[in-house]
């Protein structure tokens, strides 16, 4: 029998390489993704068509209330998403997002019995988002160990980061070997409710140069100007 691992799926380009992957190693894979109020949901209906495709035993879509926070471009329509280049940490940063969809995914894998989860974080692309570090990650194992009766019983869940290091370039060519149908993928910040790329923010800048890197077409799909 495989083991079961859950794989956190936003329905953008690097998670949907993380299914691909999990499942290539082996893993019965269940996908978990994420309405936290995110001004584009079109990446849940990707998510969704992404999870079917790549051959996830399950799906199921959970939801957090990070609009009630705020503090966010993609919670707060009030904040404008950059549609230039950014430095530190952009306001597309999300408080907690990472540490909230991790403990979702850390709930559902003690009560399937795993002990593994995985999420598409990268730190070269996205340098600025703090919870994208392997610092973190490696945190949130220790803290999963202690506040776990899996882990009491000597049985800790592993966070599988295989993107972490990777460029945009090397993580399209990977999906694309794995069979990733990556214009099924919603990466834009600002998507409209098609699913339509605005081709100007950070997010849409860094796949699109990814694409080229990679010397492959792009398959997204832009809103027209």
């Amino acid at each position: 029998m495989n083991k079961a691992a859950v794989i956190l799926l936003s329905g953008g380009l690097d998670s949907a390489t993380t299914l691909a992957l999990a499942r290539a190693e082996g893993f019965d894979c269940y996908a978990l993704s994420v309405a936290y109020g995110q001004r584009h949901s079109s990446e849940l209906q990707a998510a969704a068509s992404i999870a079917q495709m790549l051959g996830a035993l399950e799906h199921r879509t959970m939801r957090v209330d990070l609009a009630g926070i705020g503090g966010s471009a993609l919670t707060d329509s009030n904040i404008a998403v950059p549609e230039t280049p950014t430095t530190g940490i952009p306001s597309t940063y999300v408080p907690a997002r990472n540490t909230l969809m991790l403990a979702l995914a850390l709930g559902w894998a003690e009560v399937l019995g795993s002990q593994d989860i995985f999420i598409g974080v990268n730190a070269v692309d996205f340098g600025g988002y703090p919870d994208c570090r392997a610092e973190f990650i490696g945190a949130f194992e220790k803290m999963a160990a202690l506040a776990t009766r899996a882990g009491a019983e000597g049985h800790p869940c592993r966070v599988h980061t295989p993107l972490i290091s990777w460029t945009k370039a090397q993580i399209i060519c990977e999906g694309l070997r794995l069979g990733v149908d990556f214009s099924s993928t919603v990466s834009c910040y600002q998507a409209d409710e098609l699913g339509r790329a605005c081709g100007r923010c950070d997010s849409c800048r860094i796949r699109r140069s990814g694409f080229e890197a990679a010397r492959v077409p792009d398959p997204t799909r832009y809103r027209p100007v």
